[in-house]
Parts: structure tokens; sequence; C-alpha cells
């Protein structure tokens, strides 16, 4: 089922998570896609936000939420005890990215992240004619006030689940109106600027 007010990423998301399950969102915002999948898959969901305006609007959509700083990890979530875990474009403003990877395939028996590409064209050719870190649509952030601490390119993040022995089940890299198309298809690191990655443990 196709939701027209649904953001295209959440829409890749969600065909990716079957009916019925459990699922967390970790950095829920105001709960649009678990909204969606409660709606249309029947999951039991459940969200994680920091701040307070996006849990009132969780609340009223009737979404089980609790305020959580990322940056303090899971230890109030047991092993598998759901079956997916979301985070949308935060992998990159929390301190130790690796380590919340490590928590989110312990409490979920799957993943599903999405983050920015640091490696995109634009980023390499702002660095190399401008010598400025790189400002764009999906990076929008001056370097002294950005939440983005610790951006990376899609080789980045298949090297850290080489090494943490992550499998990755589906990736969708999309450009900034959240499409794909051929080429990106073709060279993802290149010219990808959004990536959706759905992982398990090996």
């Amino acid at each position: 089922m196709t939701d027209k007010n649904l953001r295209a990423d959440l829409e890749i998301i969600a065909n990716w998570i079957s009916p019925d399950q459990q699922v967390l969102d970790l950095g829920c915002g105001q709960g649009e896609l678990l909204s969606h999948l409660m709606t249309t898959k029947k999951i039991k969901g459940y969200g994680l936000e920091i701040e307070e305006d996006a849990i009132t609007e969780c609340i009223k959509k009737g979404i089980n939420v609790v305020q959580q700083n990322l940056d303090d990890g899971l230890s109030n979530f047991e092993d598998h005890s759901v079956d997916t875990i979301v985070m949308t474009q935060a992998l990159q403003a929390v301190k130790r990215p690796d380590l919340l990877l490590d928590e989110m395939l312990r409490v979920g028996n799957e993943a599903i992240i999405t983050f920015p590409n640091f490696g995109h064209w634009s980023c390499r050719a702002y660095l190399m004619f401008k010598g400025r870190m790189p400002m764009s649509d999906t990076l929008p952030f001056s370097w002294y006030d950005t939440p983005n601490i610790h951006l990376c390119t899609f080789k980045d993040f298949e090297a850290l689940c080489y090494d943490k022995e992550i499998k990755v089940l589906n990736r969708t890299v999309v450009d900034n109106d959240l499409k794909d198309n051929w080429a990106i298809r073709l060279w993802p690191n290149l010219l990808g600027q959004v990536a959706i990655y759905h992982i398990k443990k090996r």
C-alpha cells in the first residue's frame, strides 16, 4: 500500500518490514513511519525521541514513545526484544555510531538505517574548489553548528559492517529527492546522496 503523504525513503523502509512485527524507531520524530506501519501492517510500534513537541505529536497518534537520548544507548531494552529497529538520518549525529550499531543489533533481530553520503560528487567538488566543509540540501549546516559529527561515505559504512560481521540484506541509494536511477545504481558512492541499509548480524 502506498501512502502519498509518506516520504519516499520511509516508503522504501516500510516495504522492508513485514506485517505484525515489533518495530522500534530511534529518533522517531512525530511518528510518521510508525503511524503508517501501525495502520497498514498492524505492527506493534515503539519510538524513542528527545524533542518534546515531537513526543506530543506521537502521543496524539497513539504511539508508545519514550523520551530518550540515543547517546545514552539502549540498555533499557532486552536482547532481541524487537523484530526491527529503524533509525533514519541520525547515525551521523550520535557520538559513537559504531557502539549504537552494536546496540541496535543486540536489541533488534534486524535494523534499517539511513544516512547522508559524504562521498557524493558535490561534496568532493565543494572541498576541491572551495576548500571548505561542504554544505548541501542533505548537509545544510555550517561546520561549527552542525549536528552531524560523524559524516561517512557508503564505503565507510560497508567497511564498518564488514568489520562487525554485519550482513547487508538490502541497500538502496537515492538522490536528494529520495529517488534512485540507473546512474546511482552504477556509481552509488559517487552519485548517491542518501543511503538506506537493511542489516542483521551474520
